[in-house]
């Protein structure tokens, strides 16, 4: 099973669409509020150069946003 972690906020609402998503599909994920966690949103911009919510590591593929076709490739889900 893939490693996914979530970089996320709670005012998100493509934040919260990626989540529902992988939880549809039951693939379990790491999810840090990078409003709340400083440590976790400078860990996020380095991997992914962006400020912005959500970004995706899947594996160390970054997605950023809620890009479902790709999110789906990296995750092998047809």
């Amino acid at each position: 099973m893939a490693k996914v972690t979530v970089y996320s906020t709670p005012t998100c609402p493509y934040c919260h669409m990626a989540k529902a998503f992988l939880k549809e599909q039951k693939v379990q994920f790491a999810d840090y509020d990078v409003s709340e966690d400083e440590g976790r949103a400078r860990e996020m911009i380095e991997k992914s150069g962006q400020q912005g919510v959500p970004v995706i590591d899947i594996d160390g593929e970054i997605v950023v946003g809620f890009d479902k076709p790709r999110i789906k490739e990296l995750l092998g889900i047809k």
